[in-house]
């Protein structure tokens, strides 16, 4: 959609809610008023999702007249033009499936020809979504769809969303699961006579054997699935076929076979123009010259299968963000393939530039739109500066496999280090970080009554300290006050840095001031948001304790009420707390609010259904359900077209606020989209955190930071050694808290 429009409407849809506001409306009629309003801008994914995300509040006879509604609008439309409008041809695979569904759900049941769009409509949504490796939504979708095939007796449509739930299961690596589901649509299929349906089901069956490693039975169904793809002249099935055995192939350790299987189906991949297939080829070419040992052949194949998927995602619209970060979840393979290619040619400079490509693309894409900039690959030499101009050691990791770490040290002089480390093999860096983390979260905000049990944890903090700290020890630096910012990679984003212990049993953050950022490119574009701020006007908001919504059972927090109080006295502002903290009061003040502090829950869930986790638990309203949401963050202040927070300052001290789904992209939840929200600095946490413990680190941290003027990280650093020191409190109590961003 273009900004004009986008803006366009964001402008509409507040005045209209304004309005409502003003008229003391619903919740439920607020939603149903956004749901008209978006049909009748022929905007159906969004009318959908409206329904979805806030289902809830409304009636079941509502749910179904807003179907009926949207799909009477559509066919009004339809039937004056004829097809369906250039912006839904334009949209996505997903808006056809979404503007499908609306259409045939509200239809009469009894008809069987509508129960089978309806069930078709789901089909294509779990397809939809599994592509953008959504699998639970696919799930959901694929097993309706298969119900009502079954109900109505269509066995193709059965067979078909077999073959779909087959996929799901593949992708989730539950390859016994997928197999049963495989056989049964292959059984289906062959009765029926559909072929292409029949080579689908072998390929998935070859990919199955193929991640158990029975490679010479995959070899097989591939080679079943290549013949009748051929016979029915279904090119681009073929080029999948040769793909599979290629792979097959490579994990028998025939390279020479595999390169001949991946060029055929790079070869047909060019010839009909399937980009995708091409970026899949050129990767899996990458791959298998890797394996054998050729990695001067290999780099220029990897490099063409990123260009290619980078140029697919420019393709998706910014506004679109969700997406994105869910595509490029399929696509991170040959970002890792190329750096082990690069080290392995000892080239760990372009290695860390091929990392730094890989992480946080969509988020520096929304920045960088936000400031009209076009998007650049990033150089050393912008590395080196965001060193200097941080005045930090930069510490990025890469979780390149479970047996290899790569680790790269920029100081602020800008020598770029690289170390590699080979990872233990009785127990996983991932599980280890499960592991530490399930032993230090005994208890949370809320629930103060638990006892710690930390005398177990000591040595997997200890473990984690040999394996990320230790092989860059030396580079670290001396000075406790010079800052350390680590940019963690997949699972280590769930790491408590600051609680790791060397030998002697010393905390990181005895020894170092430490922050964390996504990405180093993101630290730019934080530091130009810090100077965007940092003379502007405006209070500080503090919120502590509201009432909670009904629709989670979240005790009250007496702890974050004493906590707000405290702060809001500290910084001279009026306080919301109880009844009064409501997301619509808190949504008025963030645009105005210079500092901003939020002593309550956090949850983990994507209570808006839209693919992104995380919500700030406010107190409810006629006007909302009390649940600010990630999603709400990006649509309000960080899709383009919006206007950025002017916080300098963001204090989620709540549980669990640094945390959201673990993707390529990294974190996907509150603090990313904070982040977007053009929030330079944020103080969040990595777990559930007690509720006295925490009131005690916060005042002690805005104490650090207001009078006794630390910068941010030295300020949170010196409210954990005042618990560590004088209370000798454990790290279940100060460890969950760490600043993303800018420290000053």
């Amino acid at each position: 959609m273009e900004p004009e429009k986008r803006d366009r409407i964001t402008a509409e849809l507040a005045e209209l809610e304004n309005q409502l506001k003003a008229e003391k409306a619903s919740v439920s009629e607020v939603i149903l008023a956004r749901v008209n309003y978006f049909a009748d801008q022929e905007l159906w994914s969004d009318a959908l999702r409206e329904v979805y995300a806030r289902e809830d509040f409304l009636e079941l006879s509502e749910k179904i007249t807003t179907k009926d509604f949207c799909s009477g609008e559509i066919g009004n439309r339809e039937q004056g033009t004829g097809n369906s409008t250039e912006e839904v041809r334009r949209d996505s695979n997903l808006d056809d499936a979404y503007r499908s569904f609306l259409y045939y759900s509200s239809a009469d049941n009894s008809v069987t020809g509508y129960r089978q769009g309806e069930a078709s409509s789901f089909s294509s949504l779990g397809n939809a979504y599994s592509s953008l490796a959504e699998y639970e939504r696919a799930i959901d979708f694929h097993e309706q769809s298969l119900a009502i095939f079954r109900e109505i007796g269509d066995i193709q449509g059965e067979a078909n969303s077999l073959n779909g739930l087959g996929n799901v299961y593949y992708s989730l690596a539950e390859y016994e699961r997928a197999i049963d589901f495989y056989q049964q649509s292959l059984a289906i299929f062959r009765q029926i006579g559909a072929r292409q349906g029949e080579a689908l089901s072998l390929n998935g069956l070859g990919n199955a054997y193929s991640s158990l490693t029975e490679y010479k039975r995959a070899v097989d169904f591939y080679q079943q699935s290549l013949a009748i793809f051929r016979a029915i002249g279904a090119r681009q099935g073929e080029a999948l076929s040769l793909n599979s055995l290629g792979n097959a192939y490579g994990s028998l350790t025939e390279y020479e076979r595999a390169i001949d299987f991946h060029e055929q189906s790079l070869a047909i991949s060019r010839e009909i123009g399937y980009r995708q297939g091409e970026a899949l080829s050129h990767g899996n070419l990458g791959a298998a010259l890797k394996n054998s040992g050729n990695f001067t052949e290999a780099e220029p194949y990897l490099y063409n299968s990123i260009n290619i998927y980078e140029e697919i995602r420019t393709k998706i619209s910014l506004h679109n963000d969700a997406w994105k970060v869910s595509i490029f979840e399929k696509q991170v393979s040959p970002y890792i393939r190329l750096q082990q290619v690069l080290i392995a040619q000892n080239k760990p400079q372009q290695a860390l530039l091929i990392s730094e490509r890989g992480r946080a693309q969509a988020l520096v894409n929304l920045l960088l739109s936000k400031q009209s900039v076009t998007p650049q690959h990033p150089n050393l030499k912008e590395i080196q500066k965001i060193a200097q101009e941080q005045n930090a050691t930069l510490v990025e990791y890469s979780l390149i496999s479970n047996s290899e770490l790569y680790i790269w040290v920029i100081p602020p002089n800008g020598e770029i280090q690289f170390r590699s480390v080979n990872l233990p093999q009785d127990i996983s860096l991932q599980q280890l970080v499960k592991v530490s983390r399930k032993q230090i979260v005994i208890r949370g905000r809320g629930n103060n009554n638990a006892t710690s049990q930390t005398h177990d944890n000591t040595n997997h903090l200890q473990q984690l300290h040999q394996l990320l700290i230790a092989p860059i020890a030396d580079l670290l630096p001396e000075n406790e006050q010079e800052r350390i910012i680590f940019i963690p990679h997949q699972e280590l984003f769930l790491v408590p840095f600051a609680a790791l212990q060397d030998k002697n049993k010393a905390y990181l953050i005895e020894k170092h001031t430490v922050l964390t950022a996504p990405s180093i490119q993101s630290l730019r574009l934080t530091r130009q948001h810090r100077e965007r701020v940092k003379n502007l006007p405006g209070e500080a908001l503090v919120v502590g304790n509201p009432i909670m919504p009904p629709l989670k059972n979240l005790s009250p927090l007496p702890g974050a009420e004493t906590e707000a109080k405290q702060i809001a006295q500290m910084l001279d502002t009026e306080l919301l707390i109880g009844a009064e903290a409501t997301e619509t009061a808190i949504v008025q003040k963030m645009p105005n609010a210079k500092v901003i502090h939020l002593a309550t829950h956090g949850l983990l869930d994507d209570i808006s259904g839209v693919g992104s986790p995380g919500a700030i638990v406010l107190a409810p309203s006629a006007q909302d359900d009390g649940f600010l949401t990630s999603s709400e963050i990006m649509e309000q202040y960080g899709l383009p077209g919006t206007t950025p927070l002017r916080a300098e300052l963001v204090v989620l001290s709540a549980c669990d606020t640094g945390r959201g789904e673990i993707k390529g992209e990294g974190v996907v939840g509150l603090s990313r989209s904070l982040i977007a929200a053009g929030v330079p600095s944020l103080v969040v946490s990595l777990w559930q955190v007690p509720d006295d413990a925490t009131q005690e680190l916060m005042v002690e941290f805005y104490t650090n930071l207001y009078e006794r003027k630390l910068d941010k990280a030295q300020a949170l650093r010196q409210a954990m050694l005042t618990m560590i020191n004088e209370e000798n409190l454990d790290p279940i109590d100060w460890a969950a808290f760490t600043v993303i961003g800018e420290a000053e």
